[in-house]
């Protein structure tokens, strides 16, 4: 059979990019183009480097199934070892030569059945260059948030967010306010305390947290699975039988959910002072928010060292940190904890479909896409971690390769000549809409408490059923439900 060399342009080379681009060189695709607006992969595992950073997802899981790595540090490992994997996944299969670093896409408009892809280069010679399909792959948390706090840019010393995190700054002895309580904000607490003089944690909602521990591996496990690779399959299929089992609890009432609950409210007895233990009780259900793992925290704030703020931020002057109850916190350094634009997606980047047809505009009223991964109206355009994949507590790596294999499959279809473009139909992604929309309820997102799962009208923008039903929907494809085109005439 005769079959055509698609061009693919994928924009970011995170995890997600990284693996996009793996699927498609292994499946005989050679014309791939990788942009990456840095100059190193890892995505956010090259962003975030601040002290205690560690995945919260085991290490055996996290990582891809066709690359697998025997000697893992740790059961959670820390986020530079992580990052060190993805480098040298980066060069394992060849992909340096491959991705345009320091190049950042500003913009892609559909036309004459290609996509026409402009980077930041300006005028120079390729700046635009035109692809039969294109990828986005620019992740979940690339947009760091930084809070709106009266008087910040007034403080006499170092600011910054987490996911920028000032190497130059001194951390021994010095007195560090850390400005949000989420997985970032408790790693912090940990990596910092018995380091710094004095860390003081300022809590806006309490968190549920996960009390797991971190073993290192030994010497023996690693040369046992480097010896052994079946013992790494069975690892991550254990690992993955797990997290399809907490997402029960996640979607569905019941025993799991109760369970998962009482271990969160069991954890907190580790805190023995009744009134702080009091403050870092949530009002709202375990697993409404992003649980936090962490083996240390409990242990950490309990320390003399650190001390917890419940009250709200009013303002910061030069010396440090002022609350709604007037008090002073002095402070060395500040260190903003406060997430990411979780739902700008591709974003800044400027989308034009079919017929002039813009993203943003589409995206008024909030992300929205196909099965997670195609929109409408955006002909051979896909996304890997796209509005209401399966993120939170999930093993991302694990549902960007369900994504890579089913992205490829169309770009199969393209390479036999089965169509030239492809794009779900409007009916059938309202359609999957409404599915999802009526499935929230039922999910503990929705149980009562403020979230970044949660869009502009308090709608969570995440997928309410497990990640077995996640990978089941993307292996089948029911072709009624996209609109397939044929060129009138070859270009």
């Amino acid at each position: 059979m005769v079959t055509r060399d698609p061009s693919v342009a994928v924009v970011g080379a995170g995890m997600s990019g990284l693996c996009m681009a793996i699927a498609l060189l292994r499946s005989g695709i050679n014309d791939v183009t990788i942009y990456e607006k840095a100059d190193e992969v890892g995505g956010t595992w090259r962003e975030n480097t601040y002290p205690g950073l560690t995945c919260d997802v085991p290490s055996r899981v996290y990582q891809y199934t066709f690359a697998p790595k025997p000697n893992w540090s740790h059961m959670f490992s820390p986020g530079g070892e992580i990052q060190a994997y993805f480098r040298g996944v980066a060069d394992q299969f060849g992909l340096r030569d491959r991705i345009r670093f320091g190049t950042e896409v500003v913009s892609a408009r559909f036309e004459d059945d290609r996509w026409v892809v402009r980077t930041d280069a300006g005028d120079e010679a390729g700046a635009e260059s035109e692809v039969d399909f294109l990828i986005s792959a620019t992740g979940v948390l690339h947009h760091p948030r930084m809070p709106s706090i009266a008087g910040l840019d007034d403080f006499a010393g170092p600011v910054f967010h987490s996911a920028r995190w000032d190497h130059s700054v001194e951390l021994a002895g010095r007195r560090i306010a850390v400005i949000g309580n989420g997985s970032t904000g408790v790693q912090l607490v940990c990596g910092l305390a018995g380091v710094a003089g004095r860390v003081v944690l300022f809590q806006r909602t309490a968190q549920w947290i996960v009390p797991m521990p971190n073993p290192p591996y030994s010497k023996f496990a690693s040369r046992s699975h480097r010896a052994v690779p079946w013992l790494d399959r069975m690892a991550y299929r254990a690992y993955s039988f797990v997290f399809d089992t907490f997402a029960v609890a996640l979607t569905k009432p019941g025993l799991r959910r109760a369970a998962m609950g009482a271990l969160c409210r069991v954890s907190l007895r580790r805190v023995r002072d009744p009134e702080l233990r009091a403050a870092l009780t949530p009002s709202y259900e375990p697993m409404c928010k992003r649980l936090v793992v962490s083996g240390g925290f409990y242990r950490a704030i309990q320390r003399d060292d650190v001390e917890l703020v419940t009250a709200g931020i009013d303002h910061v002057e030069p010396r440090g940190v002022v609350t709604d109850d007037g008090a002073l916190h002095e402070a060395d350094v500040i260190v903003a904890c406060t997430g990411f634009d979780t739902h700008a997606f591709f974003r800044p980047m400027r989308l034009t479909g079919r017929d002039g047809i813009a993203a943003d505009e589409v995206w008024r009223d909030g992300p929205r896409a196909y099965r997670t991964v195609a929109m409408p109206g955006f002909p051979n355009f896909f996304m890997m971690l796209g509005p209401h994949s399966p993120v939170g507590n999930h093993s991302l790596t694990a549902v960007a390769e369900h994504q890579a294999d089913h992205i490829l499959g169309w770009i199969q279809g393209w390479r036999r000549g089965e169509f030239d473009t492809v794009e779900p139909t409007q009916s059938a992604t309202e359609s999957y809409n409404d599915k999802l929309r009526a499935a929230m309820p039922n999910t503990v997102w929705t149980t009562g408490c403020d979230s970044w799962y949660l869009n502009k009208d308090g709608v969570p923008e995440v997928w309410p059923f497990t990640p077995a039903e996640h990978r089941a929907m993307l292996a089948e494809t029911d072709l009624r439900e996209y609109d397939l085109r044929r060129r009138v005439a070859a270009r």
